[in-house]
């Protein structure tokens, strides 16, 4: 097994920083996941948990004999919740997919109610104040709400995802204008500079799921009113 653990110990130095490609790996792979979404495909989902397992392995470095960076809880944690989102967006998916037959995508894109909205904005809020403290306790790096604001924030997004609903896309904005500079400060260069390209990418997705929620939405009332 010595080349597994070579590929799994295996670095690059960008100035003065070793980044583990694992690192990389895994944030091509979230990338990867979220082209899949931005398009509508089932496979985004498991190409997502291939990129989540192995970003585990990154933030939690302490548990597989890396003492070089601070453990990110939040980070970590949200890989874990990720996993778990994305089984049940994987499922509703391939059901939304198998109803409508052969060539039909697998999710409608829409706009959540004031009610969900609401939700959201509220979980966010709450989850990171019940969180900040948990992480603290637990020794996450600091400052421990950014943490938690992160972790609390791609939970909501991908369950928002696996919705259909067009504003998990900005929710995945607020998560990246935090996680940039904290991801920066803590030495997880490679992943700062993803949360970059996410940020961008982000806003892409918002603007072609809204466009494609406003066509649908006039495409079925135009069914609707020559059925009529």
């Amino acid at each position: 097994m010595d080349w597994f653990r070579a590929a799994y110990d295996a670095t690059f130095l960008v100035a003065d920083q070793q980044i583990y490609w694992r690192e990389v790996v895994g944030n091509l792979f979230g990338l990867a996941s979220a082209l899949g979404g931005l398009r509508r495909k089932v496979w985004a989902w498991p190409v997502g948990i291939v990129g989540n397992v192995l970003l585990f392995t990154v933030f939690m470095g302490s548990w597989f004999g890396d003492a070089g960076r601070a453990d990110m809880l939040g980070q970590a944690g949200r890989q874990i919740m990720f996993i778990a989102v994305s089984v049940y967006g994987w499922y509703r998916w391939r059901q939304t997919q198998r109803m409508g037959g052969v060539g039909t995508v697998a999710v409608h894109p829409a706009w959540a109610s004031w009610r969900a909205r609401i939700g959201l904005v509220t979980g966010m809020v709450a989850g990171t104040l019940l969180l900040t403290p948990l992480f603290r306790a637990l020794g996450s790096y600091e400052p421990v709400w950014a943490d938690a604001w992160i972790f609390v924030g791609s939970v909501l997004a991908t369950y928002g995802m696996a919705k259909g609903w067009v504003e998990f896309w900005l929710i995945w904005v607020a998560v990246d204008l935090v996680g940039v500079p904290l991801l920066f400060s803590a030495g997880y260069w490679a992943t700062a500079l993803m949360y970059v390209v996410y940020g961008v990418f982000t806003l892409v997705g918002f603007v072609a799921w809204w466009r494609i929620s406003r066509r649908e939405t006039t495409e079925a009332g135009q069914v609707a009113a020559a059925a009529a």
